[in-house]
């Protein structure tokens, strides 16, 4: 393959591209920015002809793994096919041309689509109100962190302590402290792999403002104590905050909200089939009770009887987190998604998604050791600690699993289960697929049995071979250009 980077393809006069003439007047740069803050010599950019830099881009992409190319079972992240209707829809001009600043009466169209995802995603989650304005998942976090900070402090106490149980998403501790809560317990599972009740009640104090559960947990068991950890929260006045990254197993299904939940945050680039990658843009809604209704981000957009606005009239709200209302597109993504699963389609998401799992987990187990021996939700748990005794680890199984096309499982997470392999093969993916999946697996596990160190050096067919991702890490060089 022809794989010459852009600039290495660059010959001073190529033109790929001519700017149109500007249809509007032409002023001097000085008119706008400080000559400090001007070029003295024009930017260094390649000249290279059309052809070459779209052959540059497509060569480029074939190198990548992406969901469009072939199967992506990373648990915990949802990597699931996205319906390539919601790429057009999102790419209407009536959305992709408006302006946040334009006048109400000229966005009618693009806030009737805020406002029914809006009550989309209530309806699903079982909530009275919702903010679209987190960018991403850690987002949303944060601002349900915000928000119960906001409880606490309206009832003129201080609360310090967050309690997150060992099978949380890695995100969830960090998200506390950035909202500055001082203290994070970790509260450890049990032999099910569930929140050990008697060590979560010898933590539950005056001092605690909430527990962040992941439900189902990052070892995809559905946490079945709820009412119990619910009533161990109210005896102190704290909250429950559900991490929602896992919900493409309860759609349709469980409501967060009629569980006893008090905020949760949803992905849309996960459970919504918005884009997911590549650094965004995101979306991570967060839905709430009538306790913390009142303290949403603004603005909300709201329906009345002379259609839909932007509301911002909100005494107690904790502000805005995103510039404008969010990232729209993704909505226009997730509301297509929805509507054209419709009601009885968004159950069948979750069926699909555990059937899936199961299939898997059940085909699997003989080879590898299950994390946890619990029913699983969505995704489940492996570890490679047999196949670590044979010389191979989770690191040499998930890089010998790119040469059979697959990309690999997350790995190494959840912490609590050694040398795990976290699978997630989503509702999306034919029965065939799975097959092919556990075919690899079984094949990799077979050769590990007769030559494990040959694994040490895999994958053997990809463009790029086995990285020193350490080394890497510690002399990072990002610069294409050398001294």
């Amino acid at each position: 393959m022809y794989t010459k980077l852009i600039f290495e393809l660059s010959k001073e006069g190529r033109v790929g591209h001519v700017l149109p003439t500007p249809d509007v007047p032409e002023h001097d740069l000085n008119d706008f920015f400080p000559e400090t803050m001007l070029r003295s010599q024009p930017a260094n950019l390649p000249q290279v002809a059309e052809n070459e830099v779209v052959r540059h881009f497509v060569n480029i992409s074939l190198l990548n793994h992406h969901v469009d190319k072939a199967f992506y079972p990373l648990g915990s992240c949802t990597m699931k096919y996205n319906p390539k209707i919601n790429e057009r829809l999102a790419s209407l001009p009536g959305f992709t041309a408006l302006h946040p600043d334009q006048p109400e009466n000229t966005t009618q169209g693009a806030l009737e689509l805020m406002y029914n995802l809006q009550e989309y995603l209530l309806e699903i989650s079982g909530f009275s109100g919702i903010t679209l304005q987190p960018a991403a998942g850690a987002h949303g976090e944060l601002v349900g962190l915000l928000l119960i900070q906001k409880y606490h402090k309206m009832k003129k106490r201080t609360r310090s302590t967050i309690l997150v149980p060992d099978s949380a998403h890695g995100t969830n501790p960090a998200s506390a402290r950035i909202a500055g809560f001082k203290k994070v317990v970790s509260i450890p599972s049990d032999s099910e792999g569930r929140v050990d009740m008697e060590i979560l009640k010898s933590h539950v104090n005056e001092d605690v403002a909430a527990i962040m559960l992941t439900n189902p947990s990052t070892l995809g068991i559905f946490e079945n104590q709820i009412v119990e950890i619910r009533a161990l929260m109210d005896s102190v006045d704290a909250l429950m905050y559900m991490d929602g990254a896992n919900m493409n197993a309860l759609f349709g299904i469980v409501r967060p909200g009629d569980l006893g939940f008090d905020v949760m945050h949803l992905n849309l680039h996960k459970s919504f089939s918005t884009p997911h990658g590549g650094g965004g843009p995101g979306s991570g809604p967060v839905a709430v009770n009538d306790k913390l209704k009142e303290f949403l981000p603004v603005p909300i957009v709201v329906k009345s009887t002379n259609g839909f606005s932007l509301k911002e009239d909100y005494p107690n709200s904790i502000g805005t987190v995103h510039s404008f209302a969010g990232n729209f597109g993704m909505y226009v993504r997730a509301f297509t998604y929805l509507t054209m699963l419709g009601k009885e389609g968004i159950p069948q998401i979750a069926r699909h998604s555990i059937i899936s799992a199961n299939y898997l987990r059940k085909r699997l187990s003989a080879a590898y050791e299950l994390g946890y021996n619990a029913p699983t939700m969505h995704e489940f748990v492996l570890s490679a600690e047999k196949q670590k005794k044979m010389g191979a680890k989770a690191l040499d199984i998930a890089k010998r699993l790119l040469d059979y096309g697959v990309h690999p499982p997350t790995i190494y997470f959840p912490l609590i289960v050694k040398e795990a392999m976290m699978i997630e093969p989503t509702e999306t993916e034919s029965k065939e697929m799975l097959d092919f999946f556990v075919d690899a697996m079984l094949a990799i596990n077979k050769e590990i049995e007769e030559d494990a160190e040959s694994l040490h050096k895999a994958p053997f067919t990809t463009p790029v071979k086995r990285l020193d991702e350490a080394g890497a890490a510690r002399n990072l060089d990002v610069n294409f250009f050398k001294n």
